[in-house]
């Protein structure tokens, strides 16, 4: 396993800049709020920090998790060229279908998700709860994608992807940027750590950070970390992935799309595994914060780049010390699996 990586190639000025017209679009929709950043002040104290800063995605335009920000932008996105089409797809390993499909039912459209067989019960039963036809897929969620795209061959049908080449997975990266502006204005942080899956949050991670002078670090599952592996092979990398608790995590590919802007912004890499993860959940929930694994991954995350001997590379590459202000993102809160 790969504890951490440092990586060599890291170039913020490669970085393109994020995009303000999500934003913008995001700020005039009906119940548009800014997520909190909740104070860790005794996580700042005990690893000797400055202060911690966590991002908490549990509650985004009431669904669990910041999906919906790529998932919005893109069908807009989509729908200004293309008004004919009656049908989005998706694949997803849950949080990202049922942002498409709430999407979907909000602006009239017909929705597919396609999941891989080993998505929980409880995410399958929350996208078909917004109206979306669910699709089980007795694979992973690469075949899962490959699937979605294939359906979306047929005409007025559209594949929100937040993976691949396609167009709307450039827009889910730019979607994610209203996160980072809205952290920007409310947390002074000069490392930010975020989960990586296929690289779309990421990236627009990457993308505010190289904006803002500040280093971004990656974390992964150790059983899917392809981002790690991708950025020590210095090219797109796929893993072999047997799961994962922190199931937006499962993925052995990265995004296309992605990787450049994660090849040239992304300072470093952590690793984590399920049962820090699950401590971390734990550890947030003690301090009545309700964050699911892939949220609570980031807290992992910290912990070992602050301890671990193995992470003292990527430690001294981002310059983490007493001074250090650290923004943990947090992707979901609680998804029932």
């Amino acid at each position: 396993m790969i504890r951490a990586l440092r990586n060599p190639a890291a170039d913020p000025s490669r970085v393109p800049a994020p995009r303000t017209d999500a934003i913008v679009f995001h700020h005039l929709l009906p119940g548009y709020r800014p997520t909190p950043v909740q104070d860790l002040p005794g996580v700042a104290a005990e690893l000797g920090f400055g202060a911690v800063g966590l991002k908490d995605e549990s509650d985004r335009f009431g669904l669990p998790a910041f999906k919906i920000l790529g998932a919005s932008w893109a069908v807009e996105r989509t729908l200004r060229g293309r008004p004919d089409v009656d049908t989005l797809v998706a694949a997803s390993a849950g949080n990202h279908g049922r942002a498409v499909a709430h999407v979907a039912r909000q602006r009239g459209l017909t929705c597919r998700i396609f999941l891989p067989g080993r998505s929980a019960p409880a995410r399958r039963e929350a996208i078909a709860g917004e109206g979306a036809e669910v699709v089980i897929v007795d694979g992973t969620y690469e075949e899962a994608v490959a699937r979605a795209g294939e359906a979306a061959a047929d005409a007025r049908v559209v594949e929100v992807a937040d993976t691949g080449s396609g167009p709307t997975a450039e827009w889910v990266i730019d979607g994610y940027a209203t996160l980072f502006d809205e952290a920007r204005g409310q947390f002074a942080a000069s490392l930010i750590i975020v989960p990586v899956g296929v690289g779309s949050l990421a990236a627009a991670a990457a993308r505010a950070g190289a904006d803002a002078g500040i280093p971004v670090v990656g974390v992964e599952p150790d059983t899917a970390a392809c981002l790690t592996a991708s950025l020590a092979a210095g090219a797109p990398t796929a893993v072999a992935n047997p799961g994962t608790v922190m199931a937006g995590l499962d993925c052995a590919e990265i995004s296309p799309t992605a990787w450049p802007t994660l090849a040239a912004g992304i300072a470093g890499m952590v690793t984590v595994t399920d049962s820090e993860s699950r401590a971390a959940m734990a550890e947030l929930a003690e301090q009545g914060l309700a964050i699911g694994e892939c949220g609570a991954a980031s807290l992992a995350a910290l912990r070992a780049l602050a301890a671990d001997p193995d992470c003292a590379e990527v430690r001294a590459a981002v310059g983490l010390g007493p001074q250090s202000r650290v923004l943990l993102i947090a992707t979901e809160g609680l998804t029932a699996g």
